[in-house]
């Protein structure tokens, strides 16, 4: 005979876990109501590497710096093969300032830097020209799905 104790608790159980399990949700990006899949740079390590070595990148795609202190940035494009849009936002995640179509450096021995116009915590890296077809402006806002903000 059945134990009709246990096979209740037993669906109880899966049912309750069944409607409290979420799936954790891909890192993205919104800019206007366009979505970026990203991948995080939010150590160092990540940081400094960024989008080296990359030959492309799909065009609903970019990367997000996360940086511990909202702080003047300056990135540059060393080892990097894909013309970028730099987009800097602040703690608040309104951008302050972009770079446009800076072309890449690729392994030259001197590659200029490119600066924030003001302090920032978020940088976000996409192909060239994505910016433009926004037409993003400063105090534009970014939103974040998946992505813990810095406290």
């Amino acid at each position: 005979m059945r134990n009709p104790l246990l096979i209740g608790f037993i669906l109880n159980l899966v049912l309750s876990a069944s409607g409290c399990a979420k799936l954790a949700e891909a890192p993205s990006v919104e800019l206007k109501g366009k979505r970026y899949t990203v991948e995080l740079a939010d150590t160092p390590e990540l940081r400094e590497r960024g989008l080296m070595f990359r030959r492309d990148m799909p065009a609903d795609a970019g990367m997000l710096f996360i940086h511990d202190n909202e702080e003047p940035l300056a990135y540059w494009m060393k080892n990097t093969y894909i013309p970028l849009d730099i987009l800097y936002f602040d703690s608040k995640l309104r951008l302050i300032s972009a770079q446009l179509g800076v072309p890449p450096c690729g392994d030259q021995p001197r590659c200029p830097t490119f600066a924030s116009a003001g302090p920032a915590q978020y940088v976000l890296e996409l192909n060239a020209g994505q910016a433009a077809a926004l037409d993003l402006k400063p105090g534009d806002t970014l939103r974040l799905t998946g992505v813990k903000p810095v406290q």
